[in-house]
């Protein structure tokens, strides 16, 4: 397969403090583990572009760009806190509009059959941002924009979006509740932040709460069992990822069991779907993911299986 990988420097100008486990060391980590398992010579390194306003209110309202856009710091060492764990600093606004621009660069390179396949390694992540607001994180819905960008200026009919975050993306499940052209599927622990989604199937959604401390063969059984037959009988013409990794057991931001073999597996079954029906179409954008070792040996897990490097 021929896979791009999109990133730019302005996601890692982006920081929130120190103290902060969504930092730009998140990137360098991922980077590093890239070159050590020698897979980013063998897949394209591309720049992310700026997002267009244009394209972020296909998603969010006036108002929550304008939140962002404009309550950043004039100084570049001075924060606004947007809530108790979302904050901007002078660059935000700028790695925002990369990251979703990534996310739509990567769309229209993959609709127009230049590449493959792409993984957005950007930051700040999205699925957590609704269509109305910033949080958890997230400043812009990467995803859910580029799944938006698809669909309305490509014309496509029908797109999957693939979320196995240890978080549930409340922000992407509120974007399309009741549009019958994205099905949205996912696995998250529960009860845990943002506490959402307690009824999760419905007609064009299965996310699934899985309790904590469970372990890889529990998620292998519910992709098996809900998640694929969803896929199949959706026939999505495109699939997005957002590709959380913060399920590793070696991570302490949440509490599930997964390993790197389990996110190659997760891959493996996305990829399936999409030669399928989809023409092998995925982008995919990094969402969580904070033990920085593990985060960087799971992306290349994950681009292996994008790029059929394994």
């Amino acid at each position: 397969m021929s896979t791009a990988i999109y990133s730019h420097p302005d996601c890692m100008r982006h920081e929130m403090g120190s103290w902060h486990p969504e930092s730009p060391a998140r990137l360098q980590a991922i980077d590093d583990q890239l070159i050590l398992a020698r897979v980013a010579d063998l897949v394209e390194q591309r720049s992310a572009p700026l997002a267009e306003p244009a394209q972020i209110l296909r998603n969010h309202t006036p108002g929550a760009l304008a939140l962002v856009r404009d309550q950043v710091p004039a100084a570049p060492g001075d924060y606004y806190p947007l809530d108790g764990d979302t904050s901007l600093n002078h660059y935000s606004y700028q790695a925002a509009l990369r990251a979703a621009g990534a996310a739509v660069a990567a769309t229209d390179a993959v609709i127009a059959g230049s590449i493959d396949n792409a993984f957005c390694s950007v930051r700040p992540p999205g699925h957590h941002a609704t269509p109305t607001e910033p949080m958890g994180f997230c400043l812009f819905n990467n995803v859910a924009i580029a799944a938006r960008h698809a669909l309305e200026a490509h014309g496509l009919e029908r797109v999957a979006i693939v979320d196995f975050d240890v978080h549930h993306g409340n922000g992407t499940a509120d974007a399309f509740r009741d549009d019958p052209r994205v099905l949205m599927v996912s696995i998250f622990q529960h009860p845990f932040f943002p506490y959402s989604e307690v009824e999760p199937v419905t007609p064009n959604r299965v996310n699934l709460p899985v309790p904590e401390r469970c372990d890889g063969e529990l998620v292998r059984q519910l992709v098996r069992e809900q998640w694929l037959p969803a896929l199949d009988a959706f026939k999505p013409q495109m699939i997005f990822v957002s590709a959380g990794f913060d399920g590793h057991r070696d991570d302490d931001m949440g509490g599930i069991g997964l390993v790197e073999a389990d996110y190659a597996w997760i891959t493996r079954q996305v990829m399936k779907v999409a030669k399928e029906h989809a023409g092998g179409r995925i982008v995919s954008c990094l969402e969580g993911g904070y033990e920085l070792s593990s985060l960087g040996r799971s992306v290349v897990a994950h681009v292996k299986v994008l790029a059929e490097l394994e």
